[in-house]
C-alpha cells in the first residue's frame, strides 16, 4: 500500500488519510485509485460500520494535481473518467456505509468535491473552500454537479461552481456543505464521535437508503465523461493551467 493513504482503525470506524501534505494532499490517479479500492472493500467489510475521510499536515486537499492531467485524446480523458472518478464516486456515494468528512484547512476543487459527496461533514472553523474547476476550463466533476446542487441547492450551487470564490467553514455549515463545525485541529476527533452514533444504526436499511437517494448519479457521471475530456484538450484549459502556475488571472476566449 502506499504511503499516500494511510488507513486505520478505531473501533468499527475506518479512518482514510490522505498523506501527502508537502503537496497539500493533491488529487491525483493514484490517490483516486487508492482511495476507490479502500471505499470498495470498506463497503463489504462486515466489520466496518463507518469511514472517515480526512487529510494530513492541516489541509484536506488542495485539489487535482494538474501536472497529472496529460490526456491527449477525448478517448483517453474518456477512460480515465470512466475507470476512475465515476467509479470512486459510486463507491462512496452508493456504497453501504456512512461516509464522513473531517476536514482541515483547504479544501480546493477535488478536494471540495470530495466532501460533498459524503454523508456527514464535520469542518475545522478555519477550513475554507473553493469549488475551482472552473479556473482551470474545467466543469466539475467527482459527481460534483450531482452532490453541491443536493446540499446547497440549484443556485448557489451555480455560484459556488461557477465563480469559484473561497467559503468560510460558518458559510459552508450555514448553506448546507457542512453539517458540523469543530475547533482547528479538532475535526477528526468530532467525526470520530459521529461515526460512534453510525455504529448503531441498521446498516441494512441505511444501504438501502444511500442507495435510494443516489438516484441520478449515473447520468451526471456520464455527462462528466462526455464533457470533461472534450475541455481537457481545450485552449481555455490549457490557459487555465499557466495561469495557475504563474500565479496570475487567466485570460480566457472560449476556445
Amino acid at each position: 500500500m502506499s504511503d499516500i493513504l494511510k488507513i486505520e482503525r478505531e473501533g468499527t470506524t475506518a479512518i482514510l488519510t490522505m498523506n501527502n501534505p508537502a503537496k497539500m494532499n493533491a488529487f491525483n490517479s493514484e490517490l483516486r485509485d487508492l482511495l476507490t479500492d479502500a471505499f470498495e472493500e470498506l463497503s463489504v467489510d462486515s466489520g466496518c460500520r463507518a469511514i472517515i475521510l480526512t487529510g494530513a499536515g492541516g489541509n484536506f486537499s488542495a485539489g487535482g494535481d494538474l501536472k497529472g492531467f496529460n490526456e491527449k485524446t477525448i478517448n483517453q480523458g474518456r477512460a480515465r473518467l470512466r475507470t476512475g472518478s465515476s467509479r470512486l464516486m459510486r463507491a462512496m456515494v452508493r456504497g453501504a456505509k456512512p461516509v464522513i468528512a473531517a476536514v482541515e484547512g483547504y479544501a480546493v476543487g477535488a478536494g471540495m468535491a470530495l466532501p460533498s459527496a459524503c454523508d456527514y461533514v464535520v469542518a475545522s472553523s478555519a477550513a475554507k473552500f473553493s469549488a475551482g474547476f472552473m479556473k482551470i476550463g474545467f466543469v466539475p466533476d467527482l459527481g460534483m454537479m450531482w452532490t453541491l446542487p443536493r446540499r446547497v441547492g440549484l443556485g448557489r450551487a451555480k455560484k459556488l461552481m461557477a465563480l469559484s470564490n473561497e467559503i468560510s467553514a460558518a458559510e459552508a455549515e450555514r448553506i448546507g456543505l457542512v453539517e458540523e463545525i469543530a475547533e482547528p485541529g479538532k475535526a477528526l476527533e468530532a467525526a470520530l464521535k459521529v461515526g460512534e452514533k453510525y455504529a448503531h444504526i441498521a446498516p441494512l436499511a441505511f444501504e438501502l437508503l444511500k442507495d435510494t437517494l443516489a438516484e441520478g448519479l449515473d447520468e451526471v457521471l456520464k455527462a462528466e465523461i462526455d464533457m470533461q475530456p472534450i475541455l481537457m484538450l481545450s485552449e481555455d484549459h490549457e490557459e487555465g493551467k499557466r495561469a495557475f502556475f504563474e500565479k496570475r488571472r487567466p485570460k480566457f476566449t472560449g476556445r
